[in-house]
């Protein structure tokens, strides 16, 4: 067979995959939307759920994964970039480097439920004087642990693209290691550290096992991180397979696909803009 023929016969094959994959994302995303928007309405999303949710709105679910969301990140991002500076730039490569990359890969296996059990052993139950038993705080640091590995992972990724001579330039022209480290490495490498924390919200906004055993999943809007609560993801599991309102259930995940959508169109407008930062 002609080099020419087997190159457009890969072409097709491409380009129906990847047409393939976008029209069932279409799909999926147009009957839940149609089975959705018959409810969707201001009241919908201003109000609190009522009759278990069978009735009302999903505004408290709506603030607990906002401040469930932010919470996670905020303990995660930093301590997961710091990590990845670590093993990237100031240790060797060791027997205890390999050790704690390889307990990182096995830690992003880990079935979300295990982490679940444990945020409830410790931290709904051992440290209830501090996070207050099942709230926001003991949902966001299971959350923290479980993308904990991804946000690592990419950023030790993003950080070892970052061409050596950029960080030879600064050192040459009198940077120390940390003032290079702040103002060129990282700049440049946040593309990539951003698709990290994308990937972390991705997985915490979608996740309900693990956090039905440690936020708690109330149905009133809460007013701290000690509060119990639920995000939108629980809020529809739980209309779905307890009450049985599939009509909530599916006007819930049309909000939920939007707030998904906003986070990423947020990250990615972040994520371009360092993008065009780092090539001046």
């Amino acid at each position: 067979m002609k080099p020419k023929t087997v190159e457009n016969i890969m072409k097709i094959v491409l380009w129906t995959s990847g047409l393939a994959t976008i029209a069932v994302l279409l799909m999926i995303l147009a009957y839940i939307v149609s089975r959705g928007i018959g409810k969707l309405s201001i009241d919908f999303l201003t109000q609190s759920p009522r009759r278990m949710g069978m009735e009302g709105g999903v505004y408290p679910a709506i603030v607990g994964t906002v401040y469930f969301t932010l919470l996670t990140i905020a303990m995660a991002a930093p301590l997961g970039i710091a990590a990845a500076v670590y093993l990237t730039e100031y240790s060797k490569e060791n027997f205890l480097v390999k050790s704690i990359r390889f307990g990182n890969d096995m830690l992003s296996a880990v079935p979300s439920i295990v982490f679940g059990l444990f945020g409830f052993a410790f931290f709904v139950t051992r440290l209830k004087s501090v996070t207050g038993g099942w709230s926001i705080l003991s949902g966001a640091l299971t959350g923290m642990l479980m993308i904990l590995p991804v946000i690592i992972r990419n950023a030790e990724e993003a950080i070892k693209t970052v061409p050596r001579e950029y960080k030879e330039a600064s050192l040459a022209l009198g940077a120390t290691k940390e003032q290079t480290l702040i103002h060129v490495t990282l700049p440049t490498a946040m593309p990539g550290i951003l698709t990290g924390v994308i990937l972390g919200i991705g997985r915490i906004i979608g996740e309900t096992a693990a956090f039905l055993l440690t936020l708690g999943g109330s149905i009133l809007l809460p007013t701290s991180v000690f509060d119990p609560a639920r995000t939108l993801a629980m809020h529809i599991y739980i209309t779905a397979m307890e009450v049985g309102a599939m009509d909530m259930a599916f006007s819930a995940a049309t909000v939920l696909i939007a707030v998904v959508l906003i986070l990423n169109l947020l990250a990615h407008g972040i994520s371009n803009r360092y993008s065009r930062f780092s090539s001046r």
